[in-house]
C-alpha cells in the first residue's frame, strides 16, 4: 500500500504530560485529517501519534473520529509525520531556538 502524507503542518506545544505538538497532514492528496497530536513514546526514545476522538457525556464513552484501521497504515503515516517533526526539531536547535 502507498501511502503519500503531505501538507503536514506541525505546531510546536510547550511539552505537557507527553504532549509536544499537534499536526495536520492530507493523505493521498484528498483528505484532511487535522486535530493529530504527537506524544513522546511511554517506555521508549521516539514519538507517537494520537488521533482525534470525542467522549460521549452519557456513557464518558471514546469514539475516535478518524485512525488508521491498520498497523502497516498507522507506521506509514507515523513515519511520515515524526520524521517532519525531527526536521522542525533540528531545524530550531540549528537556528538556536532551544
Amino acid at each position: 500500500m502507498n501511502l503519500t502524507v503531505s501538507e503536514i503542518q506541525i505546531i510546536p506545544v510547550k511539552p505537557r504530560e507527553g504532549l509536544v505538538a499537534f499536526c495536520s497532514f492530507v493523505l493521498n492528496g484528498s483528505f484532511y485529517c487535522g486535530d493529530i497530536r504527537i506524544f513522546t513514546k511511554l517506555d521508549e526514545p521516539g514519538y507517537r501519534l494520537s488521533y482525534p476522538f470525542k467522549i460521549l457525556g452519557t456513557t464518558g464513552r471514546k469514539i475516535y473520529i478518524c485512525h488508521p484501521l491498520n498497523s502497516e497504515t498507522e507506521k506509514s503515516i507515523s513515519d511520515q509525520v515524526i520524521t517532519k517533526y525531527e526536521e522542525l526539531l533540528e531545524k530550531d536547535i540549528q537556528g538556536g531556538r532551544r
